[in-house]
């Protein structure tokens, strides 16, 4: 390394294009020995306080070192070239999701902490705005049914992959790892990756390695959607298990080994989770531009404005909707976009004593709430969501219910089911601070709340929790008390593929094995189900895709609320980034200015 001592004034945070450092209206002077943080509005401002700081004598020495900056310049710009990129991404999470392979904090966790890591036999396919985001051959380099049974795929695996502690992925390393998500006598058994697994992919049935590289993955039922499941079971190297003394609460401190395009290099729980380009990736085409990436939780919104304003971070996850405007006039990108997400409440239909068993309360709640209001609010940042899949998609259907904004209808309702002004209908809901899709929680349930109460007379109580115990609530049983009583649980869900309906919303998949928190069971639903599962013929899934919606809407377990439009918040230097319709991001896309 090269050191130069220079007499002369330099700002420190100055950019080449004429503009500060994310619009920070402060600079930093370095005049002899002294570092001086100033407040200005242009050049000649600070040219008529530096004598005031400095005094005459530097001012002399200013002069007399014009050569000497112009060596300066020629001697350091091959280091400043070649200085390392690093992009800082404020996340909406309240703590550095799990770094052990299979992260929690939800998809936030699984953007930032799973993929760009850990990968799984099949992953998304992230590179376009146009289209819902699909799959691509990912440790796979294919997938089949077995023609002899419907139930049965064989994975062929990619050759040549070695986990970032050089030891090889190949069949035993995916026997292992589903060991220790499906097997509760493996020694490598993780309860809370289980309980996600297991939960993301219910129809898992049985595994076996055929050969170093080719697998075969059972299911208990015929799951045409199955490769849309098997994309959330991600891949650590079992080296990692090992060195870590065979513990997982470990093996994050190592910490632990992926085979994707990063690696961790550090974890610092509630503050910061380090990430390192992998230079020897499997895919030389999708090699990182970043050197690094550095991903800090910062879960109040006005926080994360501050952070991106004050340039801590280069982008934030859901900027304050009344920031954004503010945030376009100082330069900042906003980027928003359709993607597969629902901000809905789960009714929690299977309590012994829950309103929510009539069909007539639950529709009644999906007549009371005024969704433009909300949108208005958020400043446009969403649209109004009047069913699982979005209005205009498709395979929404024709069903009976068109929901909107009308009060008289909803207490309507409300009357039928035994609910007047003299006997109002009340629950709890349990709701977050922020996390992993759930926009701005507390803004949100707050307006819906009060909504409630002056269209239907309807009262609602929040429990406010972290995203995280939320979560876990949502894979709960009906009366465990670990929902603290509530009704209504506020979690963010994606509407991507009819394998994650069927994770949702399948009567074999009630809450715990399953995300079917609500206990819902609708017989057409699930005919309609079983033939989407079962069926080749193009013409009967897409029919048989429509009337299960339909059923979504007319009987609905949720009370639906907003589709999020993704909103970001992006410093200038931040080039590359695509926005997919995806909950995920593909972050070897980003490069650094």
């Amino acid at each position: 390394m090269i050191s130069i001592l220079i007499y002369f004034c330099v700002c420190l945070d100055w950019d080449s294009t004429g503009e500060f450092d994310g619009g920070a209206p402060a600079i930093t002077i370095a005049c002899g020995g002294l570092a001086v943080e100033l407040s200005f509005s242009g050049w000649p401002e600070i040219c008529s306080l530096i004598a005031e700081i400095v005094g005459r004598r530097d001012i002399m020495l200013i002069r007399k070192a014009s050569t000497t900056l112009a060596l300066a310049t020629l001697l350091l710009g091959p280091i400043a070239a070649s200085a390392e990129t690093t992009l800082r991404i404020g996340m909406t999470a309240s703590d550095i999701p799990t770094a052990t392979g299979l992260p929690n904090n939800g998809f936030e966790g699984m953007r930032f902490l799973g993929y760009p890591i850990f990968e799984g036999l099949v992953l998304w396919d992230l590179t376009r705005t146009d289209q819902l985001a699909g799959l691509r051959p990912g440790l796979a380099e294919k997938w089949e049914q077995d023609p002899a049974d419907n139930k049965t795929w064989i994975f062929h695996l990619r050759h040549g992959v070695k986990f970032h502690d050089g030891t090889d992925f190949n069949a035993d390393a995916v026997i292992w790892n589903l060991d220790r998500y499906f097997n509760a006598e493996s020694p490598q058994f993780e309860p809370p990756s289980s309980a996600m697994s297991r939960a993301r992919v219910p129809v898992m049935g049985g595994y076996k390695k055929i050969d170093d590289q080719t697998v075969a993955i059972t299911t208990t039922r015929p799951a045409s959607y199955f490769p849309y499941m098997a994309v959330y079971l991600l891949f650590t190297s079992p080296a990692s298990f090992e060195k870590a003394g065979k513990d997982w609460a470990k093996v994050a401190t190592l910490p632990a080994a992926g085979t994707g395009p990063f690696r961790i290099t550090k974890v610092v729980p509630r503050q910061e989770a380090d990430l390192a380009r992998w230079d020897k990736y499997w895919d030389v085409a999708r090699m990182a531009k970043v050197d690094n990436v550095v991903l800090m939780p910062i879960p109040e919104a006005n926080s994360r404005l501050a952070a991106l304003r004050a340039g801590q971070v280069d982008w934030i996850e859901v900027p304050p909707a009344d920031g954004i405007d503010s945030l376009k006039a100082a330069g900042f990108t906003i980027t928003t976009g359709s993607y597969p997400h629902v901000w809905p409440w789960f009714y929690n239909i299977g309590a012994a004593n829950s309103p929510f068993k009539d069909v007539k309360v639950r529709q009644a709640l999906n007549y009371c709430i005024d969704r433009e209001g909300l949108v208005s609010l958020l400043n446009s940042t969403a649209e109004p969501s009047v069913g699982w899949l979005k209005a205009g998609d498709p395979d929404f259907g024709s069903p009976a219910n068109r929901y909107k904004f009308d009060a008289a209808k909803g207490k309507a309702l409300l009357a039928e089911a035994g609910y007047t002004p003299e006997k109002p209908l009340s629950f709890k809901a349990m709701i977050s601070n922020s996390g992993s899709g759930q926009m701005l929680p507390l803004p949100m349930n707050e307006y819906l709340q009060q909504n409630l109460k002056e269209a239907c007379g309807v009262n609602v109580e929040f429990d406010v929790v972290e995203w995280q115990v939320l979560l876990t609530a949502a894979r709960a049983t009906p009366e465990s008390p670990s929902l603290h009583g509530a009704m209504v649980l506020n979690v963010s869900s994606p509407s991507s593929d009819v394998g994650v309906m069927a994770r949702y919303f399948s009567s074999a998949n009630f809450a715990p094995n399953g995300f079917n928190f609500e206990q819902w069971k609708d017989d057409d639903f699930d005919a309609a189900l079983k033939t989407i599962a079962e069926s080749t013929d193009p013409k009967a899934i897409s029919a048989a895709y429509r009337k299960a919606h339909e059923r979504l809407v007319d009987n609905p377990p949720w009370l639906y609320i907003v589709h999020d439009l993704n909103p970001r918040a992006l410093s200038r230097k931040v080039k590359g980034f695509v926005s997919p319709q995806s909950w995920f991001v593909d972050l070897t896309l980003v490069s650094m200015q």
